[in-house]
């Protein structure tokens, strides 16, 4: 029986699978390299639990695993936003706004008033849109330092920061890789997927969900949060620089949010970020057996939606010798 098991990485798949391992009452301890749990590429996340919105493009497994995640937040995190998603479009695009409906499910389509009813602020802005009112968001921070606390205080899991630690150095019952981009010493054929993001302050403007704007290069959406801040996000970029944040990225991000409404434009920047999400060739997620090492990986831009099911799958590997085909590839 597993009695004691590692982490290595506290990120969101790191901080999920030592909950899900505590749950089945493994004694857990997680090593960060950071000062701090979560501050990388989970900090910078948008947060939307947009299941549906996804598979516009997503594989089906995503479609399982999200479905699982979203659960999961809705029963363990009482920050979850339960209001739903609004895609919309400039007039011109409406024809890539019915694309984007018939690659979806899980919708309806709205007019302009019952626009203006969700969101007062973009009255008379689109003509139509759609709504998927079973979708959430969270603030993905806020979701870090709960999970944190949750297994501090209720688990006794311990924390060793600012510790840089191979897994095969770990002499423990199971250990789990939750390293992201910096396991590919293990995992070559992972690959960075640089994504940035600004956060927008402004009183003259309120949404109550996410709302995202189809755009021709990149999925650009605002995500509304606390004390009249807005998360615009976020850009997919093949590149492993998690340093430099480009200038035509803040462009393309800005007007997105100005085409939105243009009382953006009077919006102050607070904030502009960039990290880089650790994906395999096909954007699937991973558990990978080594020995007593299981390297999870590969979330790609769904890591919200997919931490939590790929956690659970993992801890149930380790407790209960159980298989999951569709992530053990």
């Amino acid at each position: 029986m597993t009695r004691e098991a590692a982490i290595v990485g506290a990120g969101i798949m790191g901080l999920t699978a030592a909950h899900a391992l505590s749950l089945r009452g493994v004694r857990v301890t997680v090593y960060e390299r950071d000062v701090e749990t979560g501050r990388g590429c989970s900090w910078w996340a948008g947060g939307m639990l947009a299941l549906w919105c996804e598979m516009e493009s997503a594989e089906p497994l995503i479609g399982t695993l999200g479905l699982e995640s979203l659960a999961y937040w809705r029963r363990y995190f009482p920050g979850v936003v339960n209001k739903g998603s609004l895609v919309v479009a400039p007039p011109r695009d409406t024809p890539d706004l019915k694309r984007f409906a018939a690659r979806t499910s899980h919708f309806e389509w709205i007019d302009r008033n019952k626009i203006a009813e969700l969101e007062p602020d973009l009255a008379g802005r689109f003509e139509t849109a759609l709504f998927f009112a079973e979708e959430a968001h969270l603030n993905p921070r806020d979701a870090l330092a709960f999970l944190r606390k949750t297994l501090e205080t209720e688990f006794e899991v311990r924390f060793e920061l600012s510790t840089t630690i191979q897994p095969e150095a770990l002499k423990v019952d199971a250990v789990l890789d939750c390293r992201g981009l910096e396991a590919r010493d293990a995992l070559p054929d992972l690959r960075g997927v640089k994504g940035e993001m600004v956060i927008l302050k402004t009183k003259d403007i309120t949404l109550s969900r996410p709302v995202r704007l189809l755009h021709p290069r990149i999925p650009v959406y605002l995500v509304p949060r606390a004390d009249n801040h807005v998360m615009v996000g976020a850009t997919m970029i093949e590149s492993g620089d998690r340093t430099r944040f480009s200038a035509r990225s803040m462009m393309e991000l800005l007007n997105a949010a100005y085409a939105i409404h243009p009382g953006f434009g009077e919006a102050e920047i607070v904030e502009t970020g960039t990290d880089v999400r650790p994906a395999f060739p096909d954007n699937l997620p991973r558990v990978r057996r080594d020995g007593n090492i299981l390297r999870l990986n590969g979330l790609y831009r769904h890591g919200y939606l997919g931490a939590p099911a790929l956690a659970r799958r993992a801890a149930e590997m380790i407790v209960d010798g159980k298989a999951f085909p569709e992530v053990e590839r």
